[in-house]
């Protein structure tokens, strides 16, 4: 029975230690993530002060072009919807010369 007890007791220490020592980790962590948050918001609010709103005059900038659409997956989707009823033949022929003078 004496060995059981000091096993317990040898358990129970390692593991306050090990909760104490993962606790203090936990805390450095916090303090020293939460002051690197505080420095990268003082740096952002002066970087946001510096920087000049742009002319009014000034165009915006232009939207980039939509990719060109395959003309394959077009084809197939315009005779999903000819075989559907969507489409007309004549309405089928017209998409479909587009498609392919595109």
């Amino acid at each position: 029975m004496p060995g059981l007890l000091r096993g317990l007791g040898r358990t129970a220490a390692v593991a306050g230690t090990a909760a104490a020592v993962s606790g203090r980790v936990r805390r450095r962590q916090d303090a020293k993530f939460a002051q690197r948050d505080a420095d990268t918001a003082a740096t952002g609010d002066q970087a946001d002060e510096e920087q000049t709103a742009p002319p009014e005059d000034a165009a915006p900038p232009a939207a980039p072009a939509a990719p060109a659409a395959d003309p394959l997956e077009q084809l197939k989707t315009l005779g999903e919807l000819k075989q559907s009823g969507v489409l007309t033949e004549a309405e089928f022929q017209a998409q479909k010369a587009k498609i392919l003078a595109g």
